[in-house]
């Protein structure tokens, strides 16, 4: 594993080489599809990307946990958690290795 992480500046980046747009049309285009992505998603819908995977937002009822150190039961409060679930050619993908 690299320990590379892929940035919003490396996403502008590439589509200021791959398509050609200046680099700030660039940049605002990667903002624009970000901000989609997170407005669809805090709307409660999911995002499904082709041959990428699918973000959704699951939400879990209350609960009570129990502190791993001590034992005592601890009440866990409702929340809304994001999930993402790749797709089978991304699974494929990674474990082959395959950057293409």
């Amino acid at each position: 594993m690299s320990g590379k992480t892929l940035t919003r500046m490396d996403l502008s980046e590439a589509v200021f080489r791959e398509v050609g747009l200046s680099r700030n049309e660039s940049s605002e285009l990667v903002e624009r599809v970000l901000q989609l992505m997170s407005d669809a998603l805090v709307d409660g819908e999911q995002v499904k990307v082709s041959s990428f995977g699918t973000f959704s937002v699951r939400s879990k009822t209350a609960r009570v946990g129990r502190n791993p150190k001590t034992g005592e039961e601890v009440p866990i409060s409702p929340r809304r958690v994001l999930t993402f679930r790749p797709s089978h050619l991304m699974k494929d993908r990674v474990a082959a290795g395959n950057r293409s």
